[in-house]
């Protein structure tokens, strides 16, 4: 694989026209077919095959219309010693009903006044407006057109308020993204201490990610996609395809440093680094691919999105990045080497060398205080507790929130997350059964309210609506769905399902958490076999993977701590607590996975060869994180950057993943991968790298650092006389 990345950078860097043309024709397909293909997004969850989803499927069947037609409430308030039953209060709410009625794609709306949803204090009410399309099918034209129609009941001092899934929007903010960026910048400057270099991995990083978005958007036009999916694979491909590229080019000035002409040394860079990157690439997209072994669409559609986001970080990595370098020539130097490279290839000791020796010399103490500190970031985990987002988590001035608050204190808080009980029996017998079951549940513990059974014409199936005491996101109620499902048999000849949107939450819930175990053991299982391919070895693969789920723990005992506890919640704009979102765990496992692998590659690998070609175990060490810990701590401020920025945004999801993220990779890369590897390869000595002969022949070599491509190259050195005077030309 080496020799072929070496063959393709020196291509890509000797028909750089060429290859910049290809990608640009590329982007500017891709940006057509987003523009003309798109489609809408869903911020709706549901896992076919759960009992809430069998009920809903019933529910449609038996009583007709459409599963998943839209639906939202316009919830109407009055203040101070006014009602709703006023005469110009009713008047209003009556000019608003007609509108609504108006409003495009709009079957029906349920008014108050006719519905009796007003508040025993008189004080809120709300109409139901049902829609003929799902969801999906509701324009943000037709959005507007309910708002302006709803808002009309204002002019006589009733605040209008809106909630469902119909008026939610995805606001398209790059300021996460800008923020990230800015510092990644930053922090490339510092390192390559040349504007070119430090613009060059940016600059590719978005053209990566720019194709990614607009892949997505087409799938858009073809697939249901959540509205997540979007902003969870902006920040991966921007995170990684920085990442990538900064360690392609890093390699390149090495190259340059030795005295090689800028196609050589593109291609050395590409086959060497690049073929790391290759490895790199692949843990992340099999970790996010194998999030459909958890069975839910969503995730696997999110996973497979954010898959391709990375595909194509790594193909541009490979291509265009040797490309770029060639136009860029010796300007990725600092100034004052342009015109004699090799002057950068000094003997000084690196920041890198200096911690390992560090590290080495109190390995005991730097292993236990690291592992003390992780210990005490992941103890809240012990707390954890899933859930999935409602408009109870939304930002608080949001019209969302404001209606969930204002259903909340007119009707309770259950009202938000009413469950729906369908009873299914012999024709003619459901009625009886419905009531026999309405008896029984009105007796569980948190049921404000079992409305009497509504029948289909056929009699067979009846429906019940029950009102918990307690929010949706509330443990009572979870307790509850489970506490009516287990007294389903007691009904005699009848079937009980228990759905509504606060039942598919739980049952969504639910099935993320069971299949946490078996994706984590895919996960590990795989990091064990990949690293034990990379490393020859089985201590090292080990110690690997127990690292990673450090740095998991550490993770999710932080996310816990602010997103769950509530500290610092004011400080990172958290203004809601609550449970984690379901898909939390599994995501982190994922990406926290893939990355953790980049880091333990790049910085592993070179102290393998090390001790291959004859250095004692400490001097590999030393040798490895000399030439690595520079770079690995670039990438890692840059993915905590990358990461840190999407803390503002206003998904839910993406805020807690993005902060997640940001502290998982923090312990990987400077707590474990700095800190407890070097310490725990010093402690092992050579028994770090024992493998069974039977294993070491069984297993294929990967040449993940391009050694046989260097030593191929070796016996063709190039000269350093004409590969100054080439690059002195480029700079000049």
């Amino acid at each position: 694989m080496a020799t072929l990345l070496y063959r393709l950078g020196r291509f890509s860097f000797r028909r750089r026209g060429l290859t910049l043309a290809v990608w640009a024709l590329l982007l500017t397909l891709a940006g057509v077919g987003a523009a003309t293909l798109s489609g809408p997004t869903s911020a709706a969850f549901s896992i076919p095959g759960t009992e809430s989803s069998r009920a809903m499927d019933v529910l449609a069947e038996k009583f007709g219309g459409k599963s998943d037609s839209a639906s939202a409430k316009v919830v109407f308030t009055v203040s101070g010693d006014a009602n709703l039953t006023g005469a110009a209060q009713q008047a209003a709410v009556a000019d608003a009903i007609a509108r609504l009625k108006q409003a495009p794609q709009v079957a029906a709306v349920a008014s108050p006044y006719e519905a009796k949803t007003i508040s025993p204090d008189l004080r809120t009410g709300y109409a139901t407006v049902t829609y003929a399309v799902p969801a999906t099918e509701v324009s943000h034209a037709d959005r507007e057109a309910l708002i302006e129609a709803g808002d009309g009941a204002e002019t006589a001092g009733v605040a209008v308020e809106f909630s469902g899934e119909v008026t939610q929007t995805v606001e398209e903010s790059h300021a996460a993204e800008a923020i990230g960026i800015v510092v990644a910048a930053f922090v490339l400057l510092l390192t390559f201490g040349s504007l070119v270099a430090a613009g060059l991995p940016l600059l590719t990083a978005l053209i990566g990610v720019g194709l990614g978005m607009a892949g997505i958007q087409i799938a858009t036009g073809f697939f249901d996609l959540s509205s997540s999916t979007s902003a969870l694979a902006s920040m991966l491909g921007l995170a990684v395809g920085i990442d990538y590229a900064l360690f392609v080019v890093s390699r390149y000035r090495h190259e340059l440093a030795a005295g090689r002409s800028g196609e050589e040394a593109a291609g050395r860079a590409t086959g060497t680094a690049g073929s790391a990157v290759v490895f790199a690439g692949l843990t992340v997209i099999i970790a996010l691919v194998a999030l459909s072994v958890t069975g839910v669409p969503f995730l696997t559609a999110m996973g497979i999105a954010a898959a391709g986001t990375v595909a194509v970080a790594v193909l541009v990595t490979l291509s265009l990045v040797p490309a770029v370098l060639g136009f860029a020539g010796a300007k990725v130097l600092p100034k004052k080497h342009r015109a004699n490279p090799t002057a950068a290839h000094g003997n000084k000791v690196t920041f890198g060398e200096r911690w390992a020796r560090g590290v080495l010399k109190h390995r005991i103490v730097a292993l236990v205080v690291s592992l003390g500190l992780i210990a005490v970031a992941a103890v809240p985990a012990l707390d954890l507790r899933l859930g999935l987002p409602d408009e109870g988590t939304a930002a608080v001035e949001s019209t969302q929130r404001k209606a969930y608050d204002q259903l909340a204190a007119g009707f309770g808080p259950g009202f938000n997350g009413p469950l729906v009980v369908v009873v299914e029996a012999a024709a003619g017998t459901a009625g009886t059964a419905a009531e026999q079951a309405r008896t029984a549940i009105s007796k569980l513990k948190d049921v404000v309210l079992v409305t009497p059974a509504t029948l289909n014409p056929a009699g067979d199936t009846a429906m019940l609506t029950v009102i918990p005491a307690s929010a949706p996101t509330s443990e009572a109620t979870t307790d509850l769905v489970h506490a009516i499902r287990e007294h389903a048999g007691s009904v005699t000849g009848a079937t009980l399902a228990v759905t509504g949107a606060t039942a598919v939450n739980i049952d969504i819930s639910d099935k993320l958490t069971a299949a946490l175990g078996p994706y984590l053991a895919i996960v590990v299982g795989l990091a064990f076999v990949l690293l034990m391919l990379v490393f020859r070895s089985i201590l090292v693969p080990l110690k690997a993977t127990l690292g990673f789920l450090l740095s998991v723990g550490a993770a999710f005992g932080a996310l816990v701590w602010v997103f769950q506890q509530g500290h610092l919640a004011g400080l990172l704009g958290v203004e809601s607590t609550g449970p984690l979102v379901s898909v939390m765990p599994i995501f982190l496992i994922g990406i926290l996975f893939g990355l953790s692998m980049d880091y333990e590659v790049f910085l592993v690998t070179r102290t393998r060869e090390e001790y291959v070609h004859g250095a004692s175990p400490d001097d590999a060490v030393v040798t490895g994180m000399s030439h690595g810990v520079r770079v690995v701590t670039a990438a890692a401020l840059i993915m905590m950057s990358v990461f840190a920025g999407f803390i503002l945004a206003d998904d839910t999801i993406i805020k807690s993943l993005g902060f997640a993220l940001a502290f998982g990779v923090f312990v990987d890369a400077f707590l474990v991968r700095m800190t407890i590897v070097p310490a725990v390869l010093s402690l092992l000595g050579r028994a770090a790298w024992w493998l069974p002969r039977w294993l070491d022949k069984a297993l294929p070599n990967v040449d993940v650092e391009g050694e046989q491509l260097t030593k191929s190259l070796a016996a063709e050195p190039e000269q350093a006389p004409a590969a100054e005077k080439e690059l002195a030309t480029t700079a000049a």
